[in-house]
């Protein structure tokens, strides 16, 4: 399966969140209140505020926490923290600061947002850190409307880009919640979760990739086809939000596509499909495995069995004919033996005219397979493709080109309509034994 890079999953998490940027008032507005606890406080939060290096920043957060350990504005401060570790790539740091913000205020959208996002970007994230991103998750879908209540929407911020926003935050914590089970491995959590995601917003190549890859690791085989479709839509779909490792799926998914289905005939139309929509066609569709075909021939030579006994009995001889012990199985089981009746297409008469050996095909009515040595000659000439029939005693075969030949009484030809020739004349009666007049 493939490997998710961690530069995959932080874009991921950033287009969700993106539409937050610039929508939010800065943390530091509510330093606007005079309470200081005196004037080098403020110039302090002041320096702070006008400092674009996040290192640089820092170092006066930790000055401003040192000296000042009681300040009035700790909550301003704890979401600045966050906010600059999550600049730096310390993203633990960023979830541990995010989460005493929320212990004090569980709605406070800049820490949420940061616990979810950060998730995507912590390798092999601790059960701990799992829990505080699904946490964080569950905090914003229960509480969308409340945070993203009208009144405290910024002045400067139109209602689409106040709307986009809201959507944008749900849909991360959407993700984050299936996110979250899978790295738990909670599949069919994550299944549902990842689904759910889809049905919001359907272009979402990696969450159509996730999905394909939960569903494949709950081992259902039930559930394969439906995995395949996910890995195609996550290879086809190229339009805003497609997986950014395209090439990579495909390869997986042809390569899984063979081994479960046999080929890869039907992918290309998979393909399509999946292109135009996250979703199968219906809760039905699959994709035929190759015990699903396997059973379907055996059903059709069953089939084929009832419906023409003399061409399935053909077939299992042909095959034994061409097997490993072949020759063992002609010598003890056909050889000398009257055979049941066989129909066959004629492919050649020897000669043309009256023959006494006939050439037939059996098997698919074009190809020769049999040739029968009768006993005495037939009467005209007959065009190839007519049926024949007839019961007859094997007396040799050739495995390639494969060829059983019979030895037929006339009495015992069926179908043959000859057209012309004369008849063969009659075999000559010998003459009696010259037998000497006894003498008296």
């Amino acid at each position: 399966m493939l490997v998710t890079t961690k530069k995959t999953l932080f874009t991921l998490a950033i287009a969700a969140a993106v539409t937050l940027v610039g929508l939010r008032q800065p943390a530091f507005s509510q330093a606007a209140q005079p309470n200081w606890k005196d004037r080098a406080e403020f110039d302090l939060y002041d320096a702070i505020t006008k400092e674009a290096q996040p290192a640089k920043r820092l170092d006066l957060l930790n000055q401003w926490k040192e000296k000042y350990p009681t300040s009035e504005f700790g909550n301003v401060r704890m979401q600045v923290f966050a906010q600059t570790y999550q600049q730096q790539g310390k993203c633990p740091e960023a979830v541990t600061a995010a989460n005493e913000l929320l212990a004090k205020d569980a709605n406070n959208l800049t820490a949420l947002n940061i616990v979810m996002t950060c998730i995507y970007t912590i390798p092999n994230p601790s059960a701990d850190q799992l829990a505080s991103a699904e946490k964080a998750a569950t905090q914003t879908l229960g509480n969308l409307n409340t945070l993203f209540d009208t009144a405290k929407k910024p002045a400067n911020v139109s209602d689409g880009d106040w709307n986009n926003a809201k959507s944008g935050i749900q849909l991360l914590a959407q993700n984050t919640l299936g996110f979250v089970a899978m790295n738990q491995k909670n599949y069919d959590k994550s299944e549902a979760e990842f689904t759910k995601s889809l049905q919001m917003n359907p272009n979402q190549g990696q969450i159509s990739y996730w999905l394909a890859s939960v569903i494949l690791a709950e081992k259902n085989p039930a559930k394969q086809s439906l995995a395949l479709w996910h890995f195609a839509r996550a290879a086809a779909y190229d339009g805003p939000g497609a997986f950014p490792s395209r090439p990579q799926v495909q390869a997986y998914l042809d390569k899984a596509y063979v081994g479960y289905h046999g080929s890869k005939e039907g992918l290309d139309q998979v393909l399509v499909q999946a292109k135009a929509s996250p979703f199968p066609p219906s809760p039905d569709w699959k994709v035929k495995s190759k015990v699903d075909l396997a059973q379907e021939d055996m059903a059709k030579e069953e089939e084929a069995r009832k419906a023409n006994p003399q061409l399935a009995l053909w077939k299992s001889i042909k095959e034994a004919l061409t097997g490993a012990e072949a020759q063992k199985y002609f010598e003890e089981h056909m050889k000398g033996a009257e055979l049941p009746a066989f129909k066959g297409k004629l492919i050649e008469a020897r000669p043309e005219t009256n023959p006494k050996e006939l050439v037939l095909s059996i098997t698919d009515g074009t190809t020769p397979d049999a040739t029968l040595k009768l006993d005495a000659a037939l009467k005209g000439k007959m065009d190839p493709g007519a049926e024949i029939e007839f019961a007859g005693i094997a007396s040799g075969y050739t495995a390639s080109p494969f060829m059983v030949t019979f030895d037929v009484e006339k009495a015992k030809i069926n179908g043959w309509k000859g057209v012309g020739g004369a008849a063969a004349p009659p075999a000559k009666k010998a003459a009696p034994a010259h037998r000497p007049v006894p003498k008296k």
